[in-house]
């Protein structure tokens, strides 16, 4: 048994001479949600099938706790995929009992599974209904369901939140989050929305062109990576602008400093902490604000920066 229930040593796919997945190293830890991004051919998909056991490696190796994929339970894995895998004329309850008897769960145990994943996604007065009758959000919710009736230990969700409302975006963030925090799983969670990885990932890896550019906590890589947090001065005053500017401009903690109608924006890397340093600084020239806010480096900020594109098509 190891801390990492996923490991990678290597990974490269070629297909007709072309690397998809070019020497990928990664070590996905037991029971955290991990945040997978890319642009589109980034490479995610033809990962995750490798990690997963869909698609085997040109070379290199997957471990799963610790053991080669070719000998480990790949019923241990769920994977919820981006399009919707459903069967319009079943019922919810139907769908779910189908899946898991296709995985030999036991009838009592099936019967309490499938009562509680439609209590928690939000499905119960739906148990009943056809598939073909249900919401958007709904038939995503129950796709995910179809994925956990085996009750697995991995769990692999490909843009869960794909064309749903902000409403069920929530209800889903939230169920996602409990996976991991009441049940223990291992979520490895691809998106296109930085939002849902920086809100519920533990720790982000951003690919391109098949190789891992990094790996960290969300928060570190805001810190450290991408256009800085901005804030935004409103003088008192503002024939001191320039003064305050010069004085900011010469310290190293801030990316850059400039004037916008009237208001000094001020770019730096976790510049909420840098706050009582700007005040102080302003403070020793008897320079007062009159007004201050600020919007923090993004995710998205971060995955422009290493991928220097906007998400592909």
């Amino acid at each position: 048994m190891t801390e990492n229930i996923i490991e990678t040593r290597n990974i490269t796919k070629e297909f007709n001479g072309f690397k998809a997945v070019d020497e990928l190293n990664l070590q996905i830890k037991k029971g955290e949600v991990f945040g997978f991004l890319g642009p589109n051919g980034a490479g995610k998909t033809t990962s995750i099938q490798m990690m997963v056991g869909l698609l085997k490696p040109t070379s290199g190796q997957v471990l799963i706790d610790g053991q080669d994929m070719g000998r480990f339970n790949k019923a241990s894995i769920g994977v919820c995929p981006q399009e919707l895998v459903l069967w319009d004329n079943l019922t919810c309850k139907e769908s779910l009992k189908l899946i898991g008897d296709m995985y030999d769960v036991p009838k009592e145990r099936l019967k309490e599974r499938i009562n509680t994943l439609l209590q928690d996604l939000i499905l119960t007065d739906k148990a009943d209904t056809l598939i073909k009758n249900l919401s958007g959000g709904m038939k995503r919710r129950l796709n995910l369901a179809l994925a956990l009736v085996h009750q697995p230990e991995i769990v692999v969700l490909d843009e869960p939140s794909e064309g749903l409302d902000p409403q069920s975006r929530r209800v889903l963030w939230k169920y996602i989050s409990s996976l991991r925090d009441d049940e223990g799983k291992t979520v490895i969670l691809t998106t296109h929305l930085m939002d849902e990885a920086d809100r519920l990932s533990d720790r982000v890896a951003i690919i391109d062109h098949g190789k891992l550019l990094r790996l960290d906590t969300p928060d570190n890589l805001k810190k450290e990576i991408g256009e800085g947090d901005v804030v935004e001065i409103t003088l008192n005053d503002k024939k001191n602008n320039n003064e305050v500017i010069n004085l900011l401009d010469k310290n190293e903690n801030f990316i850059s400093v400039y004037e916008v109608e009237g208001k000094i924006n001020l770019r730096g890397f976790n510049a909420l902490s840098k706050l009582p340093l700007i005040m102080e600084e302003l403070e020793k020239k008897d320079i007062h604000i009159e007004d201050l806010s600020m919007r923090q480096n993004t995710l998205e900020d971060v995955f422009i920066e290493l991928t220097g594109t906007s998400l592909r098509e």
